[in-house]
Formats: C-alpha cells, structure tokens, sequence
C-alpha cells in the first residue's frame, strides 16, 4: 500500500522534487564548504496571510566569499498594495521592474537555493511569509537549516559586566557596530548583502568549537 505522504508527494510540482532531491546530499562539516543563502524580502506589510511578498534577494555565499555571480533578485506581481509600506522599500504599484507571478518566484527561489543553509536576519519573518506563499500553492514548506544573524551575534558577544546584551539587534546596529555601508538599505538584495557581512563579520568573533555546532 503507498502511503498517504507519498500520495501527496506525488502529485507535488517536479521543481518541488527537484529541490526536494538536493537533500539527499548532506550538509559538508567543515563551515567553508557549506553554501550558505543571505535572504531578504520586501513586503507589503507584516501580516503573514494578508500581506504578500514584493521582492526577494538572495546571495551565495561560501568559504568566506560572496559570489558575485549568483545573486538572486525577482519582483513579483502584486494585486494589493499598501502607500505607506511603499516609502520604506521604494517599490511603486507601476513600477517599470520585471514582475513575475508568485508561483513563478517560488520557483526560481527553489532551484537557487537548493539544500543551502539559510542565512537572514530575524529569520523568522522571511521564512513564515515564504511558506505561508508556498502554502497558498499547495507545497510543503521550505526544508533549509537557517541561521539567524540576531542570535549569532548575540552568541558573538563576551559576557562581561561592560556588556549587556539586548533581546534583539537590528539590521541598522549591526551595520553600524560592523562599519557596513547602508547604501542600498530597505532593498531586498541591499539588506541581504549588509546580512551577508554582517554574518562573516559575527562567524571570525566565534570560537572555533562554536562553528562546528551553527547547524
């Protein structure tokens, strides 16, 4: 008898498989082998069922270095929008960017991204609205290790009585504590970028034996 999960696997999309079969492989040891994915995404607000995604960036890093040549960036077509949202992000409802369907950007998102470990900061939010749009076209959701640079970094700090350390840290004060460039700041492949210093910045303040115990 097939079972129920493999029913339902079987009626998933084959770029869902594809991905899927990337997991087979396992996550090297070492952390300069693995390929990490820097994420952000631009959104029309923070309500995970009525807000939708307006961008997503992404970045490939490993050993220490950013491939220039995978980064990733889709805009994706939007039916609501929200005025106020649209003075932080800077993406206009008539925008002269390429759209396209959400669908569409689940997929190349997938295929991008493969078994790599995700990177973001508040890792939360990104991840919920990304499987809250894969939900909403009948896929599981996203089956990445992720690792948030808020908590790395207060993992980084020495505990000392000359250091408190905050419930959170924003994006801005680690770009500012890092001396990182906020240029492009409140763009989704920008803030995945100040993301991915950031990260590397926080991985050279960690003692080695704390690596090897990131995933």
């Amino acid at each position: 008898m097939i079972s129920l999960f493999k029913k339902r696997n079987n009626n998933l999309p084959s770029f869902w498989k594809t991905y899927e079969a990337t997991f087979i492989e396992k996550i090297p040891e070492r952390v300069e082998n693995v390929r990490f994915v820097v994420l952000d995404t631009e959104t029309t607000g923070f309500k995970y069922n009525s807000d939708r995604i307006l961008c997503i960036g992404a970045l490939s890093l490993q050993n220490k270095a950013i491939s220039v040549k995978e980064i990733f960036e889709v805009y994706l077509q939007q039916e609501y929008y929200d005025k106020e949202t649209a003075k932080i992000h800077g993406i206009l409802k008539k925008g002269k960017r390429n759209r396209i369907s959400e669908s569409e950007a689940l997929k190349k998102f997938l295929a991008y991204l493969g078994n790599s470990v995700i990177v973001a900061h508040h890792a939360a939010f990104d991840i919920r609205m990304i499987n809250t749009a894969l939900k909403r076209h009948g896929l599981p959701k996203l089956k990445n290790k992720v690792l948030d640079t808020s908590i790395l970094y207060k993992k980084s700090l020495l505990v000392t009585s000359l250091i408190e350390k905050k419930e959170h840290y924003t994006l801005d004060e680690l770009a500012d504590k890092f001396n990182i460039s906020k240029k492009d700041r409140h763009t989704a492949v920008g803030d995945a970028y100040i993301t991915a210093i950031a990260f590397l910045k926080t991985l050279n303040r960690l003692k080695p034996e704390k690596t090897k115990h990131l995933f």
